[in-house]
């Protein structure tokens, strides 16, 4: 029994199957959230990330306009805005448009990688590396701004002045849980492809926090691949596509999404590479009762508040269905969740 109902989301990346226009993938995307409104889901972010054929999301103030202009509920947010690739200024003045049109829904997650490769993140900003170095600072202009003591500064958002949009810091290793818990923000970890550090940056998260104006105390967001259907066999068949799509990744050959295969011998061998198996870790997958099972220890070895699932299923119909039962799986998870906690902590 767990001591709180575990919150459930998810991560968008628009990923863009071979054959369909990145407007498909769009339509696609707002359905799939009218979906995840709802099925129970709390949030649904999207990612940024570049020069990359199969994944269109690549401006998340953009597709969160559309998201949120499609649902009713559903947090809506980036996971997360890259902010070296950005001005601090211009993403207070977006986010503060977005938490206006939109009151109580957005969600800001902030992240430092570039989203891409080193040459790509050159050319969107060929001083990003000094802006990697500055986050931290950056952070706290993007709170400057929002503060609605910020009225008489030089520099201002009035958009933002004073609207309600939560910050998170996103991260993929143990510098990014420093930051977050110095600074009192909820934390969300990449897991769903930085496995190696999770648990020791959830240990430093929780012993280093600070509470702020934000947030009294901890709150961590774990992300997990999901692929969930009917039997365990037809959910392997559909993990191909991500498992050729990360494949991809380490070899530079940056495709569409690829239609699901059978799972081949040369495909079980990748499974086996120290860097895919590392990535793809924390990737459920199977049935719903082989998935729920794998959630459950997952929950109980890591912890945390809330689970944001990313997945890159070819056809839609099977990606809708996987959400679908996760998020069945989630219920009866969250049903055996203490009644006189369930619903306790709840973050944005």
């Amino acid at each position: 029994m767990y001591s709180q109902a575990i919150a459930y989301s998810i991560l968008e990346l628009a990923v863009v199957s071979k054959g369909d226009p990145v407007s498909t993938t769009f339509a696609n995307s707002l359905a799939l959230a009218q979906a995840a409104e709802a099925a129970g889901y709390k949030r649904f972010w999207l990612a940024e990330h570049h020069n990359t054929a199969s994944v269109g999301s690549n401006s998340p103030p953009v597709l969160i306009g559309h998201i949120a202009g499609g649902t009713k509920t559903l947090r809506v947010g980036s996971g997360g805005v890259m902010l070296p690739n950005h001005s601090p200024l211009v993403v207070a003045e977006q986010f503060g448009t977005l938490g206006n049109l939109y009151p109580n829904r957005i969600d800001l997650g902030l992240g430092r990688a570039p989203g891409t490769d080193q040459v790509t993140a050159q050319a969107i900003r060929s001083d990003f590396m000094q802006a990697a170095h500055s986050f931290p600072r950056e952070i706290e202009k993007i709170q400057q701004y929002f503060s609605p003591d910020n009225q008489h500064a030089a520099v201002r958002a009035p958009v933002a002045e004073g609207v309600d949009v939560p910050l998170y810091i996103l991260g993929s290793s143990t510098d990014s849980a420093h930051l977050a818990a110095k600074k009192g923000l909820p934390y969300a970890f990449a897991s769903h492809f930085a496995t190696a550090q999770l648990f020791n940056a959830l240990e430093i998260y929780h012993r280093e926090f600070k509470p702020s104006v934000q947030l009294e105390k901890p709150y961590t967001i774990a992300g997990v691949n999901i692929v969930v259907a009917d039997t365990d066999e037809e959910a392997e068949r559909l993990y191909t596509s991500i498992l050729r799509m990360f494949i991809g990744l380490v070899t530079g050959n940056r495709d569409f999404l690829q239609p699901p295969t059978d799972m081949t011998d040369e495909l079980r061998g990748a499974l086996r590479h120290p860097t895919i198996s590392q990535m793809l870790k924390f990737s459920f997958v199977g049935s719903k009762e082989t998935v729920k099972a794998q959630v459950e220890e997952f929950l109980q070895q890591t912890g945390v508040d809330e689970l944001i699932a990313a997945t890159a299923i070819y056809n839609h119909e099977d990606r809708f269905k996987s959400y679908a039962l996760f998020a069945e799986i989630m219920q009866e998870i969250n049903a055996t969740a203490k009644p006189e906690a369930a619903g306790v902590h709840q973050v944005g």
